[in-house]
């Protein structure tokens, strides 16, 4: 089932749910329980995630519901995807780069709102990381989150963002150099930057 073979290796293709649901037709590949189980299990890491790489909780909790809603949509495509989370963090991504294009044009799209009360809130070192990626250019921020925070190896990060691993490589070392002036103690260990994950 697509809801146990995510448990079992979340970045490893659903080749038990596809053997098993084949029969059920187009609309049918993945229950919704399955699909509930999914969410459920990597929606708040995926905030967590995105939270990093936009610097808003509030924008990060948006956008990653709405790529769950379009996952959903295109159920098919996730389930034969080979790693459905980083299929719905890179369309999170997206959305949250065409709203900030949105929001330049004069649209103010999101607000700010309190913590949940029963969630605990960031660390004062990750705020402070937080806060030290704010002034890191985008697409850096986001090759450093993907390396760091969500453990992606440089090829795959290339794959999810649809650039040459020499790109991501250049983004990484930029995005160290252009954050260590923001951070007191370094957030990021000096061993990654000199051994990256192939």
């Amino acid at each position: 089932m697509f809801a146990r073979t995510y448990r079992r290796a979340r970045t490893q293709p659903f080749t038990h749910a596809g053997t098993q649901l084949a029969g059920k037709g187009a609309t049918n590949a993945v229950s919704p329980e399955e699909f509930t189980d999914f969410y459920a299990a990597s929606f708040r890491r995926l905030v967590g995630q995105l939270y990093a790489m936009t610097g808003s909780h509030a924008e990060a909790q948006d956008a990653v519901q709405e790529a769950f809603i379009r996952a959903w949509a295109h159920r098919r495509q996730l389930e034969h995807s080979g790693a459905p989370e980083a299929w719905v963090r890179a369309t999170a991504w997206r959305i949250a780069v065409s709203r900030w294009q949105r929001a330049r044009l004069g649209r103010v799209l999101m607000r700010s709102s309190p913590p949940t009360a029963t969630i605990d809130g960031p660390s004062p070192d990750r705020v402070a990381l937080i806060e030290a990626l704010r002034q890191v250019p985008a697409e850096q921020r986001r090759a450093l989150v993907l390396y760091h925070v969500c453990d992606q190896s440089v090829a795959q990060i290339a794959a999810e963002t649809g650039v040459p691993v020499g790109t991501v490589k250049a983004r990484l070392a930029r995005g160290r150099a252009a954050l260590a002036p923001y951070l007191r103690e370094t957030a990021i260990p000096d061993g990654a930057a000199s051994a990256d994950r192939k």
